[in-house]
Parts: C-alpha cells; sequence; structure tokens
C-alpha cells in the first residue's frame, strides 16, 4: 500500500490533532461516549466521541506531567501525575482530585468496574475505593514497575525488582503470593483467564508464571525493551513490542514454553513500541516508532497500514470497548482516531 493510499485511509476515516505535547496515554471511557488522552504538559484532552471533529476540551489536570491514565470504574478517565495527585475526570471534562501523595509520583494507575480503584506511588500500591478513598496500602521490597487487575477486579498483580507480587484486593489480611524472578520488572499483564501473569523486563526479555504449578516461562531474543504487552481477547496469545515486528507468544497447548513466537508485520528495521489486541477477534494493532499504525489478523497474517509514519514514535494506542475505534498518540504530541465500524 502506497503513502497515498495510507493517508487516504487516516483522512476519510478518522481524525487527527496535534496537541503539543507527548500523548502519555490513552483511554475510552467505559460509557461509550468520551475518549481521554494525557499529557506530558499535565492536561488531559477529553474528545466527545458523538462530535470529535469538534473542539477537544482540555482540562488542567496535574501541576507538572500527567504520568499515567486508564479508563476509571464506570465512566471518564483516572490520572496520576508527578504532582503526588490521583485525579478523576469525567466525560464532559470535570476534574476531580481523589487523592494527594505529598510530592511522591504517582506513576502507574488501574481501575476496574467494580469500582475499586489502584495507584502505585513508590513502592506502595494504594487500593482506592468507588469514592476515592484508601482501602489498603500493599508494600514492595522495591518500587511498583506496573499494575494489572484480573478480568475480576479480585487481584491486582505488581511488579518490581525480583519478581512480581498478586494481591487479593478484598483479603482482611495482606500477604501477597510472591513470582520470584531475578531483575527488574515493569510492564505487567495477567491473562484474561487469570492462569497467567507475565512481565516485560529490563534485561529485554519476558518472564512468565503459570500459576496453578508455579512453572516459570521465559521469552527472550528481544532487541530492545518490550514496554506493551497485550492479550488477545481470549488469551490465545499474547502480543509484545520491543522488536522490529509484533512478536506474539501462544498460550494454548501448552505455550508458550517451548515453542517459538510468530512475528508479524516485520522486515522494515523500525521497532514496534506499542501493541493492543482487538477487543474481540484475534487482530492486534502496533504502532512503532517512527509513527506508523498498523493493523494485522494473527490468523491469516494479513497487514493493513493505517496510519503513515512521520509524526513520532507511537507511546499510546488503545480500542474501545466494541473495537470499532482505534485511538494512537505519539511522543510529539500527534493523536489520531480512526472509526474502522464496518461500512
Amino acid at each position: 500500500m502506497s503513502d497515498t493510499d495510507i493517508e487516504y485511509l487516516l483522512a476519510e476515516r478518522g481524525v487527527a490533532r496535534q496537541l503539543g505535547a507527548w500523548v502519555v496515554g490513552l483511554a475510552f471511557g467505559r460509557e461509550g461516549r468520551s475518549l481521554h488522552a494525557g499529557l506530558g504538559d499535565g492536561t488531559v484532552r477529553v474528545v466527545n466521541l458523538a462530535a470529535r471533529d469538534g473542539e477537544w476540551k482540555t482540562v488542567e489536570a496535574h501541576q507538572g506531567a500527567c504520568l499515567a491514565l486508564g479508563a476509571d470504574c464506570k465512566d471518564g478517565a483516572l490520572t496520576g501525575g508527578d504532582d503526588g495527585r490521583v485525579m478523576r475526570i469525567s466525560p464532559e471534562g470535570e476534574a476531580v482530585e481523589l487523592q494527594k501523595f505529598g510530592s511522591r509520583w504517582v506513576e502507574h494507575v488501574a481501575s476496574h468496574e467494580s469500582g475499586v480503584r489502584a495507584a502505585a506511588v513508590s513502592k506502595a500500591v494504594h487500593v482506592l475505593n468507588a469514592k476515592g478513598e484508601v482501602l489498603k496500602s500493599l508494600a514492595h521490597p522495591s518500587s511498583v514497575g506496573g499494575i494489572a487487575f484480573d478480568a475480576k477486579g479480585k487481584r491486582i498483580a505488581a511488579s518490581h525488582y525480583n519478581g512480581a507480587s498478586l494481591w487479593f484486593v478484598g483479603a482482611k489480611e495482606d500477604k501477597p503470593r510472591v513470582l520470584d524472578w531475578k531483575g527488574s520488572h515493569a510492564a505487567i499483564a495477567i491473562h484474561p483467564d487469570g492462569s497467567h501473569v507475565v512481565t516485560a523486563m529490563q534485561e529485554m526479555s519476558l518472564h512468565g508464571w503459570r500459576l496453578a504449578d508455579g512453572q516459570h516461562m521465559r521469552m527472550s531474543g528481544y532487541p530492545a525493551k518490550t514496554h506493551s504487552l497485550s492479550f488477545t481477547a481470549k488469551g490465545k496469545w499474547l502480543a509484545t513490542s520491543g522488536a522490529e515486528s509484533i512478536v506474539i507468544w501462544p498460550f494454548f497447548g501448552g505455550g508458550p514454553m517451548g515453542k517459538a513466537p510468530t512475528e508479524l508485520a516485520g522486515g522494515d528495521a523500525v521497532i514496534c513500541t506499542r501493541v493492543a489486541c482487538h477487543p474481540q477477534h484475534d487482530m492486534v494493532a502496533a504502532g512503532f516508532e517512527d509513527g506508523l499504525v498498523l493493523l494485522s489478523d494473527i490468523n491469516t497474517g494479513r497487514v493493513l497500514p493505517v496510519a503513515p509514519p512521520g509524526e513520532g514514535g507511537i507511546s499510546a494506542l488503545t480500542w474501545n470497548a466494541n473495537g470499532t475505534l482505534l485511538a494512537f498518540g505519539t511522543e510529539k504530541g500527534f493523536m489520531g482516531i480512526l472509526d474502522l465500524a464496518a461500512r
């Protein structure tokens, strides 16, 4: 496909804006009518999806940089900043402070539709309720590199130096299941059925644990650090960044132990920086360090470029709940929303 075709697809099927600051994170509201972009200048841009060609609202969320952003429990977005604040941004653009952790950075946030939230601050993960009150603070041996709730919102996993910790959110006595492996662990993901935990390591590899028996899984061979992990909807595959292709690992038939990964959309010597699996189908969206965004069908290997390179490395990538909208953002502050619904 030529560059003209790629630009035509973006122009005809979506909208794009220059926002002027690094796009740290993107999240569609669970209510289905808003999209939120957290920026390195501390603002959050709120897009009304019913009128996304109109003016995008700018919300002054943090006094400093926005460090993390994710969908909030029911609607809107949850953010963390280097000003120590955890903020809730409504679909209408109202900013409410939920917690303030002094001058310490809030580097990771997460929520579950059941009403529970979490914020990682240094070595602690603070669990918040629907009102934003701190229910408990979970201590770790070193700074937390990433957090993730399981599909039911009953457990939360946190990565850190020398492994990860898995906690039951509602436990009366907070004692984690410790998943050991030497090294520095950052991005973390829990399998959709709760059977595996996988982390990305500083050593340019992945490590995983099968929770039923504690079996270790080491997935190596990456030329760069993996910053992005995404399971397909039913957990058959794990898509990852960190190589000159989309690297996907099989999580079926006893895998991925002893199995080679599948590589999609490679060959241009450009590192993949973000991946996001479609919420319903075995398809993955990927962004690259030159700004290219594409879709790949895992079963057939077919590739569809959807946005051209040239606007900075892809730093954020996400789908809406039914997989009809794909949003991406770059290090240079460029952001696009593509409508991929059948016509």
